[in-house]
């Protein structure tokens, strides 16, 4: 009956609009303060795995039950998905993430983003007069790859929190490799969107297509031995088998093919050190908020975003009316016309955290909210010790996808990991797919005025990254919840919409990330008017918004995991084939 009832109810924020009238905001201040993350202390609650596909769970929850840690879990299931769901991420990819020790109450952020080659510069994407190139063809590019971070991150982390062998958690995806698994409706769906771009001869075609070029149909057992063997390298040597010696030359080799090759060298991949770094946190309703920090902008836009939306009162909103979106749109327009401005790798430009997460700051930016119309234009502030920039000229990303560990300890991971676009580059190593991270730059330096852009590329930088895999702490100290999603730079938005409709609107997980996506980076908003109803989309119009369909270029895959009263609850999005299970 329960089931029913929740079932219900997501069905009708889904479909039940009811007409408010707009009253004027009431604002609340920010505590001054983070409160500090605290240990779990004797663990009753079991454990849970949320991803985006079930032999991926089911992969995690073998490591789960044979003792492993949800680090030695999270490498089980990303070698999973690399297999089973290769278009959104894998081991020729990178990926960031977030570490619970519920032990010690530290909060660790682990940071696997590609990075150019030493070769690059500011003309990476520029023809020879000096205009950008046509997007797919960067993508398919042998310049788009940066240096893969997954293997070396998740190494990183097994050194701090593994329990089980290195080797123990790849066992499950070379098994699922050599043996085969049937070819989901979605993989199905995604070589079918990519095929008016491939050509004959593309690894994507040799893979997934038949000798027509046609993609191999729903249930279609698919092996992959070339990975079974990568991946035995990697579980019996370490990341210096991926990093050093005959994967590594496969690599540069398939890089630097044409069309305009890339300048990836054994260097560049030898050189790759991930980074162990400190989240990014900030209150949100007394509660402790985590997220990535940069070179990721994910956590400073979803911090953004709620320390916004921190000055009214959400809780007392409506999912199925329209004064709640509507608030959560104009937070969205201040926050990503800040990322967007600011935002980039910190290494390379100065990024102004704390002032974009000050609480002065993003009162004044609340303060240009109007209960009763919409902003007629967006544009970035100027927070504390933040320096002039030029107006952003990044594209979007398209393949991405992001799980949530909980173990029996009470440890909790949450991570985001990625190959960029759909398979990537489309280019194939050993089973495996190359990235086209590279292609997250700014294809330009400067803007239409002169000014230099953050996120442009140079050599040894990491490109600027949507990804926000994030951590809520209860105000106590105690973890809450874990969520995180794929979408390109619309994962802010599917993050804060998620973390709102379980905080202020007292949703389950699987009710707040099946709720409606909004994405406001630019104006139109981009609705899925599949699961909005039209008469809030109306009420929204009566504002003043304006709206496009679709739900951003890459429709979200939320997973999250909540410890409630009742013990974990956990939700996959449904517009993905994730679950979310205990062992």
């Amino acid at each position: 009956m329960r089931h029913i009832l929740s079932l219900g109810l997501a069905l009708c924020l889904a479909a039940c609009a009811i007409n408010s009238v707009a009253s004027p905001p009431s604002v609340s201040q920010p505590k001054a303060s983070v409160p500090e993350a605290k240990p779990a202390g004797q663990w009753s609650h079991g454990a849970m795995i949320a991803a985006a596909n079930p032999l991926a769970v089911e992969a995690g929850l073998e490591i789960l039950r044979a003792g492993g840690s949800a680090v030695d879990a999270a490498i089980a299931v990303q070698t999973a998905l690399g297999l089973v769901e290769p278009q959104s991420s894998g081991i020729g990819g990178g990926a960031f993430m977030l570490h619970y020790d519920a032990k010690t109450g530290d909060v660790v952020a682990y940071d696997g983003r590609e990075v150019a080659p030493a070769g690059a510069n500011e003309r990476l994407f520029l023809d020879e007069a000096g205009a950008p190139l046509p997007f797919w063809a960067a993508v398919k590019s042998g310049r788009s790859q940066g240096v893969p971070g997954a293997v070396a991150m998740l190494y990183l982390a097994w050194q701090e929190h593994g329990k089980l062998p290195w080797s123990r958690s790849f066992q499950p995806a070379i098994i699922l490799a050599r043996d085969g698994f049937p070819i989901s409706p979605r993989l199905n769906s995604s070589v079918t969107q990519l095929k008016r771009i491939t050509e004959p001869g593309d690894d994507v075609v040799s893979y997934l297509m038949d000798e027509t070029a046609t993609p191999l149909p729903v249930g279609t057992i698919l092996k992959n031995a070339a990975y079974a063997d990568t991946l035995s390298q990697i579980a019996t040597q370490g990341p210096k088998a991926f990093y050093e010696g005959a994967i590594a030359a496969d690599i540069v080799a398939r890089s630097g093919q044409a069309p305009m090759p890339g300048t990836l060298s054994l260097a560049d991949l030898k050189a790759y050190k991930p980074k162990r770094l400190e989240p990014i946190c900030r209150t949100y309703h007394e509660r402790k908020v985590c997220g990535m920090g940069p070179p990721s902008s994910g956590g400073i836009g979803v911090l953004a975003t709620l320390g916004i939306l921190e000055n009214f009162d959400m809780a007392a909103t409506d999912p199925r009316e329209p004064l709640g979106w509507h608030r959560f749109i104009e937070a969205q327009r201040l926050a990503y016309a800040d990322r967007d401005t600011y935002v980039a790798d910190d290494r390379f430009v100065v990024v102004p955290i704390k002032g974009l997460l000050d609480a002065t700051y993003l009162k004044s930016r609340a303060a240009l909210i109007s209960d009763t119309s919409s902003m007629k234009t967006v544009e970035p502030g100027e927070p504390p010790g933040s320096v002039k920039r030029g107006r952003d000229a990044t594209g979007n990303v398209f393949g991405t996808t992001h799980f949530v560990i909980v173990d029996q300890s009470g440890d909790v991971v949450s991570m985001t990991t990625t190959v960029e676009g759909l398979f990537g580059s489309q280019r194939m190593v050993r089973g495996f797919f190359l990235n086209n991270q590279l292609t997250d730059f700014s294809f330009l330096n400067v803007d239409a005025k002169g000014e230099p852009i953050a996120n442009a590329p140079a050599a040894g930088k990491k490109p600027r990254s949507s990804m926000a895999p994030t951590i809520v702490f209860d105000k106590d100290g105690h973890f809450e919840l874990a969520v995180g999603s794929p979408g390109g730079n619309a994962i802010i938005a599917y993050v804060s919409k998620a973390i709102i409709g379980m905080l202020d609107w007292n949703l389950t997980p699987q009710e707040a990330v099946a709720l409606p996506n909004m994405i406001a980076r630019t104006i139109p908003v981009a609705v899925e008017r599949s699961r909005a109803n039209p008469k809030l989309i109306q009420s929204l119009e009566a504002l003043g918004h304006t709206f496009r369909d679709g739900g951003g270029a890459e429709g979200s895959g939320l997973h999250a995991i909540r410890l409630t009263p009742q013990g974990l609850v956990g939700g996959a999005d449904p517009r993905r084939e994730g679950v979310a299970r205990q062992p």
